[in-house]
Parts: structure tokens; sequence; C-alpha cells
């Protein structure tokens, strides 16, 4: 878990929640823009950043379990505080299940941001025949077997680096990289591969490309920053998605070439998933 104080004229409490593929690490630029307007707490997730996986307590590692997680720690965490949660992509969806499953916890957040979440599996731009192949290809590689082979065998830069030039929308993913920095972002890609669990990753995955998060509703508003070029989402249908659960909308549009920013991307880097509208925002309330 990762703590940062407050600024000394700063009260709020913000929890960050981070996104599929991820460790503490790879996030610290966003920490230290949204630390300018309170604490910062940025937990690890179950299998993901070195952490035990639940398949270690014998659990599935599923939203519904990832959402009681979250739940236990905001519980014990924040006892007699609001909160603000801050999450993103994948950790908006853990977050909005969280809220279904424990609406009480309503009570306790002052706000929810969403920074390139997402609701429900029609909310990406893939083709029907990319959808399938996808969950295919992911259940099968959330197999003991199959995951035991990838972490083994798979997990070195030669293989990262193949992948990523021959995948379209891993490519994306370095669009703002220069050729200097490259290799050492492929140096870091490796390790975030190996200290995640693979198992967790694609099951996670299977899950997510087959979710539908629209099931019940939460009585808060959501602020949603978007990527003005995502390659993952079609930001219309999210916000649809967005309003059959939530209370009301608000978005902003982050200034971004792709999904989220260079894995090595600094605090000025990751000022684009923070824009002015939000900033306003965070500062009145």
């Amino acid at each position: 878990m990762l703590r940062v104080p407050a600024p000394p004229d700063r009260e709020r409490e913000i929890l960050l929640i981070y996104g599929h593929h991820a460790m503490l690490e790879r996030w610290w630029g966003l920490v230290e823009n949204y630390n300018e307007y309170g604490a910062v707490t940025m937990p690890d997730l179950p299998g993901f950043g070195g952490m035990d996986s639940f398949y270690t307590i014998g659990r599935r590692p599923d939203i519904d379990a990832f959402a009681d997680y979250l739940a236990a720690f905001i519980k014990m965490q924040y006892r007699r505080k609001q909160v603000t949660i801050v999450s993103i992509s994948f950790g908006f969806l853990v977050a909005t299940r969280m809220l279904q499953r424990y609406p009480e916890l309503t009570k306790k957040v002052q706000m929810i941001v969403s920074i390139v979440g997402f609701m429900h599996k029609d909310d990406f731009v893939y083709t029907p025949a990319r959808r399938i192949a996808y969950r295919y290809m992911s259940r099968f590689c959330a197999t003991r077997p199959a995951s035991l082979f990838i972490r083994y065998c798979c997990l070195n830069k030669l293989v990262v680096k193949t992948l990523t030039s021959l995948v379209p929308h891993s490519k994306r993913r370095f669009i703002e990289v220069s050729k200097e920095e490259f290799d050492y972002t492929m140096d870091f890609e490796v390790r975030i591969w190996q200290v995640n669990d693979v198992r967790t990753h694609w099951l996670t995955t299977y899950e997510f490309l087959n979710i539908d998060n629209c099931t019940k509703q939460i009585a808060l508003p959501i602020y949603h920053v978007i990527s003005e070029q995502d390659h993952y989402f079609n930001n219309e249908i999210v916000k649809q998605h967005m309003l059959v659960v939530f209370k009301d909308y608000h978005r902003y549009v982050a200034r971004s070439k792709a999904h989220t920013p260079s894995i090595l991307a600094d605090k000025k880097a990751m000022r684009v998933l923070f824009p002015p509208g939000l900033q306003r925002v965070l500062n009145k309330s």
C-alpha cells in the first residue's frame, strides 16, 4: 500500500484504485497530481503489483471478490472519514461493483471519479470477431497449465517486445514513447508482467470482456475522465451505461493519444488525466 500525506492546507482523503496490468510504481505520477488536493492512498489489488492472489486462499478472482476486498479496505482505512474514490479503467469496474454490493458505503463517498472507466462488455470498440477471439484466448490463458507456461517461458523482454510490435492495440499504448525510452519501457513492461499473477490477469480479462455492470443503481453522481483518442472504449456508449447506474454524469476530456499515458509517465505526463474542469470541482468540494 502507498500512503502519501496531505499538504498542510488540505483535508481530503483520496483512495486511488489502479487498473489492469499495473503496480504501485506505474501510477506514481498520477499520485503526485492528486496529492495536491489531499492525502492519497493506493493499495495493491490481490494478484497485482506482487500481492498474493485470491487463488492462495482458494477463492476465484472474480469481480465480486475484488469488490469485497475493496469494501473491507475502505471500512478498515476510513472508519470515520469521507473518501474520494479515484479509479482507473478496470479499477472503476471494481469500485462500481463494490458500491453496488455495499450500498451503505455510498454515505462515506464524498465523490467518485472514473479515469477512462467502463461499465459493460459493449463499451469496447472491438469487432464481434475480435471480441470472440479475445474471450477464447483469455479463458484459455487463465487455465493453470497455460498460465504456468506463460509465466516461465514467455515473460521475457524478447517475447513481450515482439508481441507489442504485432498487436495493434498494444502498439497504441506506446504512441507517446520516444525511441530512446522504448527499451527502458520494455524492461518495466516485463517487470509488471512478472510481478502480476498470470492467472488473475487473464481471468479478469475474460470477465470484463463479458461484463454487465449496469444491473443496480448507485445514488451518486459520476465524474468521468475520457481519453480523447481511447483505443479501447466507445465513449458515448460508456456514457449511456453510466447514466443507467449513476444519478448524474459529468464528463472531462483528457487530451491523450491513447487509453492512458506511457507506463513510465511522470507527474507532468500524467497531468493529462487530470483535466482543469475536474481540478476545479476538487477545489470547490
